[in-house]
């Protein structure tokens, strides 16, 4: 049984850096393993921090899946090039949030295949991955006041580039979270309905009363120089509404567009396995009815695909990256656009 949070023993993971110090500091975040490949070895997470005197603090993260390189990429880019005269008060960065998922290129640990973004708030006495989640749910989200998580679709999703919040109980965190996603810059930006939001990164932060946003900004395992630029334009964003930078928050040239997901019903999900045909593409207009995708049998010829149709009008706003499609993914994400949001 999982002791209650006052009666966990002390994370095994210890940073090398200080996070009181001023000045710009590269280190890692330290956790003992013992494998097969390194007896007394440890997993070493990247971190920068940037801080020059007092004010608020921001953490940073990518990497939260292994295979989503736009945060990854984005955020090392700015690991190399924030300076301590450019911030007021701290910035906490951490690229590979899940550093085991990044080396092997998948959205799970290669350690012990966990997924981090469902492993919250973690154990310090589980497996690595759990671990890593209790020491974030512990020692790094207690110490900042806003926290930007830059996710992607990774190797099987594709998604137009938005800023999310959630809905919250507590009004005032849900308007400063929803500000923060529109500040971003990113063409949309949305009111996100998660499947399961108990064991995410997101509800940690957000039950500890502090300001959550995220990103989705593009997918397919790679990245584009449009989607870094989105994302690289969106730190810097959030980084000045949030009163971390000086400068004024650069929006983009079109007005962006406001999306809702108001529940489960916006997810389609294959009943069957197959060869995906997506007959839209991504940000196009769905209206109710529409064919949206067929699958076809891969068993044998001469078999009519099987169609799916939109159960709501709305844009198309994330769709399956391969062809190949199994049976309960998610072929296609519907979102509605609405005026305004909050």
């Amino acid at each position: 049984m999982t002791k209650p949070p006052g009666q966990l023993r002390p994370s095994p993971i210890s940073a090398t850096v200080d996070f009181d110090a001023d000045g710009v500091q590269h280190g890692f975040l330290k956790l003992p393993i013992s494998v097969d490949e390194s007896a007394w070895g440890a997993v070493m997470i990247p971190v920068t921090v940037v801080r020059n005197g007092e004010g608020p603090t921001a953490l940073l993260t990518g990497g939260n899946h292994g295979d989503e390189y736009e945060g990854i990429t984005s955020l090392l880019k700015l690991s190399n090039t924030l300076r301590a005269e450019d911030v007021n008060g701290r910035v906490i960065i951490v690229p590979c949030m899940n550093t085991p998922a990044v080396m092997a290129g998948k959205r799970t640990s290669g350690l012990d295949g966990g997924n981090l973004n469902r492993s919250f708030p973690g154990d310090p006495n589980g497996s690595v991955t759990a671990k890593i989640a209790d020491y974030f749910t512990r020692v790094m989200v207690p110490m900042c006041d806003v926290v930007l998580d830059l996710h992607s679709g990774g190797r099987t999703l594709d998604i137009i580039p938005f800023g999310a919040s959630h809905v919250l109980e507590n009004p005032e965190q849900q308007r400063q979270a929803l500000e923060g996603a529109k500040a971003l810059g990113a063409p949309y930006a949305m009111m996100m309905f998660e499947l399961d939001a108990a064991s995410l990164f997101d509800t940690v932060v957000e039950e500890q009363g502090k300001i959550f946003v995220a990103t989705e900004l593009g997918g397919g395992g790679t990245s584009t120089p449009e989607s870094l630029a989105i994302t690289e334009r969106g730190i810097r964003n959030f980084l000045i509404h949030f009163g971390l930078m000086r400068g004024e928050v650069e929006l983009p040239v079109e007005p962006q567009i406001y999306l809702d997901m108001p529940d489960a019903s916006c997810y389609v999900q294959s009943e069957h396995s197959g060869l995906l045909e997506l007959t839209l593409m991504l940000g196009d207009v769905v209206r109710k009815g529409d064919v949206i995708a067929r699958v076809y049998d891969l068993t044998r010829s001469g078999t009519p695909p099987v169609e799916y149709r939109a159960g709501r009008s709305g844009v198309l706003a994330a769709r399956r990256f391969p062809a190949q499609v199994n049976m309960g993914d998610t072929i296609a994400v519907i979102a509605e656009v609405v005026e305004s949001l909050g």
